[in-house]
């Protein structure tokens, strides 16, 4: 029978934590530089893909949205790169796949918090949804002329202050219950709402550092998405390699 991990209790972290994490996924990323680009080259043009495709049907108004659900299910894109940094921590042949799992309900319990990441991309959509209802006052603003209105009109300006409000907090949240919990479920013998607590507490113990590393990834992500996602083929595969150490790390204290 299988017992399950104990959610640990981390001691507190220390204020240059995230950046010995970007440190180390830094070299991850150059121990193993072929599979880690082409693995933020996949990333990367899967996101350009995904733009061209809403812009050349006239969707560009979705174009936000669409960015947004990718940052969301981001945490389980990287699943590869933090097996490849597991392989490299063990001495082993770095490889993307076959991915390995410690106890036999990991795969399904990734696959829970899978779904509940797509439940939070839907509610994102309807929240992004209701908020151009209300600040567009049902009027219909053709999709061409979108982006004049969301930057030239006060009404435009305040939705899209609310939109990133409401979406950076989703965000957050998602950051949350993601950071640790993905690469404990691919590493350990447990099940997904321990894995989740397990990220809930290192941001009890160390909310500083934890907050701060939600910015350092916000803002790296933002850079490579900003630079035609060309630069989004490093910071993908850095932070997936950053996040398997930011786990490492909290599971040691705890």
């Amino acid at each position: 029978m299988m017992t399950h991990a104990t959610a640990p209790a981390p001691g507190r972290l220390s204020m240059d934590a995230p950046w010995r994490w970007l440190g180390a996924g830094w070299k991850d990323l150059w121990t193993a530089p072929g599979k880690s680009i082409g693995y933020g080259l996949l990333v990367a043009g899967g996101g350009l893909l995904l733009v061209y495709a809403l812009w050349s049907a006239g969707l560009a108004a979705l174009v936000p949205v669409a960015l947004g659900i990718f940052a969301l299910v981001g945490p389980l894109l990287a699943l590869g790169l933090y097996e490849l940094s597991r392989r490299i921590e063990a001495g082993e042949a770095p490889r993307l796949f076959p991915i390995s799992f410690a106890g036999p309900r990991s795969p399904l319990q990734i696959a829970f918090i899978g779904f509940f990441l797509l439940f939070a991309a839907l509610i994102w959509v309807l929240l992004a949804m209701v908020l151009y209802a209300l600040f567009s006052a049902g009027s219909y603003v053709p999709l061409a002329d979108f982006f004049s209105f969301v930057l030239s009109t006060p009404q435009g300006l305040a939705m899209a202050f609310f939109g990133t409000a409401i979406g950076g907090a989703i965000a957050f949240a998602i950051f949350l219950l993601t950071v640790v919990s993905i690469p404990m479920l691919m590493n350990e013998r447990t099940d997904a709402f321990t894995a989740i607590a397990a990220g809930l507490k290192s941001f009890k113990a160390s909310p500083g550092v934890m907050i701060l590393w939600a910015w350092l990834i916000g803002i790296i992500v933002v850079g490579g998405v900003a630079s035609m996602f060309a630069g989004l083929a490093i910071a993908f595969p850095l932070l997936g390699h950053a996040t398997w150490h930011a786990y490492r790390d909290i599971r040691a204290l705890g």
